[in-house]
């Protein structure tokens, strides 16, 4: 499914259209429409952990959400060797309407609860 970015990815501001494919249940791939080259590993935050922020008021209007939209949150994933180091950031969370299929990135504050990069192995089942 393809999403027009509303509010830019931090630091690939000159993406303006991703894909956003099925990997698994917990893990998708978001690739620039404008480079195949420039691609994100994302992970549902929720299958680890509780999470929890509010969608500010102006980006709320960029995506069209209300109290009724089907929104989908992923979190971007850094990849490493062995996979249990990879990384994950919380705090610039990847929201996307589904209902009409526009996606933004939200920087949350730095005196959240959330890190930009925590380990995968934090969470996972010993």
């Amino acid at each position: 499914m393809k999403f027009d970015i509303c509010v830019p990815i931090l630091g690939f501001e000159n993406v303006k259209q991703v894909t956003l494919e099925k990997i698994d249940d917990n893990f998708m791939r978001m690739v620039a429409a404008e480079d195949a080259n420039i691609s994100f590993t994302l992970i549902n935050p929720f299958a680890l952990r509780e999470y929890d922020f509010e969608i500010p008021d102006a980006t709320q209007a960029l995506l069209g959400v209300d109290e009724k939209s089907n929104i989908l949150i992923l979190n971007i994933l850094l990849i490493q060797n062995p996979v249990e180091e990879s990384l994950i950031n919380f705090i610039g969370p990847m929201v996307f309407n589904t209902d009409n299929q526009k996606a933004a990135q939200i920087i949350l504050s730095e005196s959240t609860k959330y890190a930009v990069a925590e380990k995968i192995s934090d969470y996972l089942k010993k």
